[in-house]
């Protein structure tokens, strides 16, 4: 196991774990969950391939765990509201400390 598709998803899942970790916003942590999913697919496949069938069962519950977190941080209605008025709420508390309120 060794091949330019694991090494895409050991970089990507690093990438992806360091976006989420790195605590840069609903968005950003949405679209490391796409990443996320993008890695948990090319595991799968690598692992088939090579016969590595635990490998393979982990990324496909991980394929399922992602997608919950894109639905969670990208998709779902009510906290995509919630997203728009954070942000919003964000903005405001940003010019209120530029200002000098708190």
């Amino acid at each position: 196991m060794n091949s330019p598709a694991e090494w895409f998803a050991a970089i990507g899942a690093v990438l992806a774990a360091s976006m989420i970790a790195g605590d840069l916003g609903r968005r950003i942590t949405g679209w490391a969950f796409v990443l996320f999913t993008l890695v948990s697919v090319v595991w799968v496949i690598a692992a088939l391939a090579n016969g590595t069938m635990p490998l393979a069962i982990q990324n496909a519950i991980m394929i399922c765990v992602n997608g919950w977190g894109i639905w969670q941080y990208l998709l779902s209605p009510k906290n995509r509201q919630k997203l728009e008025r954070m942000e919003q709420i964000e903005h405001e508390a940003e010019q209120d400390i530029e200002n000098g309120r708190t």
